[in-house]
């Protein structure tokens, strides 16, 4: 049986104490990085700057988006699916975020000690280990 793909682009946000955005979707139980699908004819990066407005108000321009890179992972609330997903780094100082009615909780992590808190596979595995060998200079 084949593995259906969803393509999605997603964002390390980083606040400017160097702790990382994760958020948890209505009616999932994993964190994850805000972003989402991508639509036909979007490239990776307009869809984040859509999904990141529709999901917690962020506005930002697409020089504001540093590449991290491309991953994939099986998806963490679609059972059979596998997650592929260009990822962005967005350095946001101190700007305040707000999730919209898609997003049921916002967390700030310190993304070396996250805490105990379930984290999509992408997300724990592949997203925030490549993040933290950039940061260190990898």
């Amino acid at each position: 049986m084949m593995t259906q793909t969803i393509r999605i682009a997603a964002a390390v946000i980083i606040r400017a104490d160097g702790q990382t955005l994760l958020v948890r979707k209505r009616e999932t139980t994993a964190f994850m990085q805000p972003g989402g699908k991508i639509e036909p004819k979007e490239t990776p990066s307009s869809a984040l700057l859509r999904e990141l407005v529709e999901e917690i108000g962020l506005h930002v321009s697409p020089e504001d988006l540093h590449p991290l890179g491309y991953f994939e992972a099986p998806a963490a609330n679609e059972a059979g699916f596998t997650v592929s997903a260009d990822v962005f780094l967005i350095e946001i100082g101190n700007i305040h975020i707000a999730r919209s009615a898609a997003i049921e909780e916002l967390r700030w992590i310190d993304p070396e000690k996250p805490g105990d808190i379930t984290m999509a596979e992408l997300t724990e595995h592949h997203i925030l280990p490549a993040f933290l060998q950039k940061r260190a200079g990898g």
